[in-house]
């Protein structure tokens, strides 16, 4: 079970990090990435973070238990969610000397 709970929280920060990289990349606006801010990386950046929830969650074997991995995932989509919602990217690409995107 613990593997399970691992991978699912795991599988959930990673899903929901996708979401913004993505969205702002299909809509062609900056967003901050570690690849580079441009809206073509954080496209790619979105759909290779929704894969490697899937691997996660493939790996999980949520089957064998299904409310940890609930519980598990929503808890790794929640701390994504305050993460973005509290502007960390920005805060990470400050921190860390990266260039932020263009206004």
């Amino acid at each position: 079970m613990v593997q399970t709970i691992v991978l699912a929280f795991l599988a959930g920060l990673m899903g929901l990090n996708g979401v913004p990289h993505f969205v702002t990349g299909i809509t062609g606006r900056e967003f901050p990435n570690l690849t580079g801010n441009s809206a073509t990386n954080n496209a790619l950046g979105g759909l290779a973070a929704f894969a490697i929830a899937a691997v996660l969650l493939t790996f999980a074997h949520v089957g064998m238990h299904p409310w940890a991995a609930l519980v598990a995932g929503a808890t790794g989509a929640l701390l994504m969610t305050v993460f973005h919602a509290r502007r960390g990217a920005y805060w990470l690409s400050r921190h860390f000397g990266r260039p932020l995107p263009h206004a």
